[in-house]
């Protein structure tokens, strides 16, 4: 039996769930987002919460897969009501960001500004030196704040460049730091 998949996903008041196909669809205030099933996971929609199953719980991969769409459903649930939240930091002499539309664009130190389209579903703002981008699916709002990240990723010695919020950079000693 898995732990984590057992646990039944509770339906906020105003959020809807069902099954079309291969497709999980849940709905609620912020919007609608569909999920692909696997043919290994079975998914009980009842009103107020939601029980994910397998068809055999003892084999190790249905196992694994049944706490994995436990947490990919709940993440649903979650993006739907509330969405999701990543928080970059610019550090650098000279290094910006602005945001025209859902155009990002970045100076970075380059000869020339970075300009990266936000893929749809994602919004952003930019305040001073810390970009914020958001969205109600998860794993979407996770890889675009990764690519935005791999444009200038933080050196260890100076520590510029752009980092998620929260994040520690270990500093490594410069030539002057060896000599005796």
């Amino acid at each position: 039996m898995s732990r984590l998949g057992k646990i039944p996903i509770e339906l906020p008041v105003g959020t809807q769930a069902r099954i079309e196909g291969d497709f999980i669809i849940v709905k609620g205030p912020k919007g609608e987002i569909r999920e692909k099933l696997n043919d290994l996971v079975k998914v009980d929609i009842g009103d107020k919460e939601i029980n994910i199953g397998v068809k055999n719980p003892t084999e190790k991969k249905e196992k694994s897969l049944w706490g994995l769409y436990r947490s990919l459903i709940n993440n649903l649930v979650i993006g739907v009501n509330e969405g999701f939240e990543k928080k970059l930091e610019i550090s650098g002499v000279g290094y910006r960001a602005a945001l025209s539309g859902n155009k990002l664009t970045l100076n970075l130190g380059f000869s020339n500004p970075i300009e990266y389209s936000l893929p749809e579903g994602i919004t952003g703002s930019v305040e001073e030196n810390v970009i914020t981008l958001r969205g109600l699916e998860k794993k979407l709002v996770g890889e675009t704040a990764a690519r935005v990240k791999r444009f200038r990723v933080p050196d260890p010695y100076k520590a510029k460049g752009i980092k998620y919020s929260g994040e520690i950079i270990r500093r490594k000693a410069g030539k002057t730091a060896v000599k005796e």
